[in-house]
């Protein structure tokens, strides 16, 4: 069915969005082909092994596609891989121009999917909308191009920076709208991380709840990875139930009873070099990555978040503030850790937003990569 002109690549950003946590390993792209001024064909990318955005897109388009214009939110694939390459159906259906918002920094793209499209005669446009489709995709930037996965650093805080009472208690800091929208984030990641006294303290279920599939597409629930040194994790924690499967990760060798005993909950039980006692948290990256995973929410507690900006692991921040003062010496801080001597050491933000929900605010921006490579070489 024609629809009325819009513009097309905030149009295509939108389908892009929709398909944000369905898409890993692959990126979330959206597309839209117009002709004559009309939009004909709408489609963003399914899950891995099915159709990407523009294919959906041309079938939706069908015989309108000879002359038509494509607007697609990142540069159409030129390779074979779990499917047949995008610029092939893109040349074969008559396109005349591509619009792209954003070059593929894949290794077996990085710009020859314009390439073959400019040789067989298409024109191709590129860089409108390039922010928006760089941060659709910033967890596929990150992962394609360097094996690792996109660490997303989690957590909520009063507003004197107490994630909990000096007895632990945490529930809830947050309002139910903050807590709504963080279910919407666990549903765009591979895996929640969060360190053993978090479980054993708070003894979540690490779910994404009231997140419905889209366009007949099914999401698995995110990987749950509880790192635990030494294997402490009760037996029946809330995590051992459905849905989505759990991993373990433990400083080898771990007593293999207590190995044996982990393993009959289903969980898998991930044996890891550990660094003064507590698992290597930049090995556990690197393991992720090669399992495909390319994005992880890194939810608490205060010590493995302190872990992770201490080795500068983190590429961006969420953090929801709520309006109460909760004070007390003894209460927990959202960050430990090794932390700073001096002021200008600290973790810098760039690229912040904010959001509000209710009386809660919603702040989030990413590490600054300059200061924290310097930090590292030092």
């Amino acid at each position: 069915m024609l629809m009325p002109p819009v513009d097309c690549m905030e149009c295509a950003l939108s389908l892009a969005r929709l398909a944000m946590g369905y898409t890993n390993p692959n990126p979330a792209v959206g597309a839209v082909v117009v002709k004559d001024g009309f939009v004909v064909g709408t489609g963003y990318t399914q899950p891995a092994g099915f159709d990407h955005a523009e294919v959906m897109t041309l079938h939706q388009a069908g015989d309108k596609t000879r002359g038509a214009s494509m607007y697609v939110t990142l540069e159409p694939c030129c390779h074979y891989g779990r499917t047949p390459p995008c610029t092939k159906a893109i040349i074969d259906a008559g396109i005349s121009e591509v619009h792209i918002a954003l070059l593929d920094p894949n290794p077996l793209v990085s710009g020859q999917g314009v390439k073959q499209l400019n040789e067989a005669g298409i024109k191709t446009y590129v860089g409108e909308y390039q922010q928006e489709a760089y941060e659709i995709n910033e967890a596929y930037i990150k992962y394609i191009t360097t094996r690792l996965p996109f660490v997303i650093a989690k957590f909520a805080m009063s507003l004197d920076g107490k994630i909990a009472t000096k007895t632990g208690n945490s529930k809830w800091i947050t309002n139910e709208e903050a807590r709504r929208y963080a279910h919407l984030l666990r549903h765009t990641v591979d895996a929640i991380m969060v360190g053993i006294n978090t479980v054993i303290i708070d003894n979540p279920h690490l779910t994404a709840r009231g997140c419905s599939g889209k366009g007949g597409m099914k999401k698995k629930q995110p990987l749950r990875l509880v790192v635990d040194s030494k294997g402490r994790i009760p037996l029946n924690c809330h995590i051992f139930q459905p849905p989505g499967k759990v991993v373990l990760a433990v400083v080898e060798p771990l007593e293999s009873e207590k190995k044996r005993t982990l393993m009959q909950t289903g969980a898998e039980v991930l044996e890891l070099p550990g660094r003064e006692g507590l698992v290597d948290i930049e090995e556990i990256l690197k393991i992720l990555g090669k399992r495909e995973i390319v994005s992880i929410l890194v939810e608490g507690g205060s010590k493995l978040l302190g872990s992770f900006f201490d080795h500068h692991l983190v590429d961006k921040v969420v953090v929801f503030i709520s309006p109460i003062i909760i004070g007390g010496e003894e209460a927990k801080t959202a960050v430990q850790g090794c932390g700073i001597n001096n002021i200008s050491e600290a973790w810098h933000l760039n690229r912040v937003s904010t959001e509000r929900f209710g009386d809660n605010m919603l702040v989030s921006g990413y590490m600054e990569k300059g200061k924290m490579e310097h930090q590292n070489a030092k």
